[in-house]
């Protein structure tokens, strides 16, 4: 059902739409035959034309408007958009390809910790969709039942390899492959209908991802054991009862280890080197330092720990932050944040204003490949707060993301680094992010970059 504001602005585009371009000579309201357009003076075509073009404009400036006070933020980035410098005539495509071929990876822990790891939001996929989708260097088939539960199983099908996710429809909570087919039920991928076979083979199966649709966010459990979930990714409250609404998402890719992510909440020294900086000189770290924009200047307390039984594998980083402009301290800009990770791949990120609201950015780690990581943003605001304010903190988290991503794009995983007492949170993380390996847990056995971007 379209919405209050876009049928208004349907309504208004098309009687804008009627008085621009109408070229005919209506009557005058007294019926004496003299054509509207000479009345008014406006009978020569420039004139129309000027009209026209002004109307044009003001459309794409109506247009901008919405978009900026009323559409969600989505800034989706390629794999070779950010922390990539691209010199002497070279593409970033080339830049990021070099820097995958030439750059030292170091002794890497497991590539796959055990966790949950978000697939899509939840949005995304509407009741008989289908989607293909890559996660922990599988593709998987995602679809949404006749039911509205979601469901996601191994994108190839067990009897001839098509891809469920290309092409594949569905049939009530069952998923039908597009080359023969055969209908897989979404919640224990056995094979429940075969067109042109008498019987089903009992064993005729496709593998079945336990997951789960929770915050707005489609979410799959892996284990290399195969052993079923120890923990849930527990509910946002405000999200489920529409209190907080969908604002926006960013999207990166992270040329990296997973781990190297989720370690900068316990290396607390780089905020102060790294993120100081004001927001507005930009991303790329050869520039963020430069004396013209040094009179703004984020402030940054921080405190991470990781939390005991029965959520040890759950951590909480404290984080407060504070601005001043020409060392002047703006307390309008003071907002606390509740970094709280769950597992591997999940951190809720809880915001507290008493001017600006509350809110939630979902942000999302989930390995594509072995170092290849899609890290997610995605924002849920109060929704009696304009929407120009969540969008704003979400861009204003991108860009400090981005920073971060030119030094993981460019890194050597040190597995024995070099560390003083300061550091000593750091030792900390990586000792309580082990508990998400199994001995049985894969490695890297070796470096394969023959994927360019």
């Amino acid at each position: 059902m379209l919405s209050l504001r876009t049928a208004v602005a349907a309504v208004a585009l098309v009687v804008l739409w009627g008085l621009v371009i109408h070229v005919g000579e209506p009557l005058d309201s007294m019926g004496t035959g003299s054509p509207l357009w000479r009345k008014t003076g406006l009978i020569g075509a420039p004139t129309r034309a000027v009209v026209c073009v002004v109307a044009g404009i003001s459309l794409l400036i109506l247009g901008w408007l919405h978009r900026l006070l009323f559409c969600p933020l989505e800034l989706l980035r390629s794999p070779d958009d950010v922390g990539y410098i691209a010199e002497d005539g070279r593409s970033r495509a080339q830049a990021a390809n070099e820097v995958r071929r030439r750059r030292k990876i170091g002794e890497l822990p497991p590539i796959y910790p055990n966790g949950w790891y978000r697939v899509m939001d939840s949005h995304m996929l509407q009741v008989g969709e289908v989607k293909n989708a890559t996660v922990l260097g599988e593709q998987v088939a995602v679809f949404r039942g006749d039911n509205g539960k979601a469901y996601v199983v191994d994108a190839y099908c067990p009897h001839l390899g098509a891809n469920l996710g290309v092409g594949g429809r569905v049939v009530g909570d069952c998923i039908e492959c597009p080359f023969h087919g055969w209908q897989f039920r979404g919640e224990d991928g056995k094979c429940v209908k075969i067109p042109y076979a008498e019987k089903v083979p009992e064993f005729a199966k496709v593998r079945r991802w336990t997951s789960c649709d929770v915050n707005g966010q489609i979410l799959v459990w892996f284990h290399c054991d195969g052993l079923e979930p120890t923990w849930n990714v527990p509910e946002q409250q405000e999200i489920t009862r529409g209190d907080w609404v969908y604002r926006g998402r960013t999207e990166h890719f992270i040329n990296a280890h997973i781990e190297e992510i989720p370690e900068n909440a316990a290396d607390i020294a780089h905020l102060a080197h790294l993120h100081t900086p004001g927001i507005v000189s930009g991303v790329d770290l050869r520039y963020t330092n430069s004396k013209t924009w040094e009179f703004i200047r984020h402030d940054w307390k921080v405190k991470w720990e990781p939390e005991s039984d029965p959520n040890s594998h759950c951590s909480r980083m404290l984080v407060k932050h504070s601005l001043t402009v020409f060392g002047r301290h703006w307390p309008l800009m003071d907002i606390d944040v509740v970094a709280r990770q769950v597992g591997p791949g999940v951190v809720f990120l809880l915001f507290e204003h008493s001017f600006f609201g509350k809110g939630v950015i979902m942000h999302c780690v989930t390995p594509l490949e072995p170092l290849l990581q899609c890290v997610s943003h995605t924002i849920f605001y109060q929704a009696n707060v304009p929407p120009l304010v969540p969008k704003f903190i979400l861009r204003a988290e991108c860009i400090q993301f981005e920073r971060d991503v030119m030094i993981w794009n460019n890194k050597k995983y040190i597995s024995k680094p070099l560390l003083v007492k300061e550091d000593s949170a750091i030792q900390k993380h990586r000792r309580w992010f082990s508990q998400f390996y199994s001995p049985g847990s894969p490695r890297l056995a070796y470096q394969h970059d023959t994927l360019d971007f």
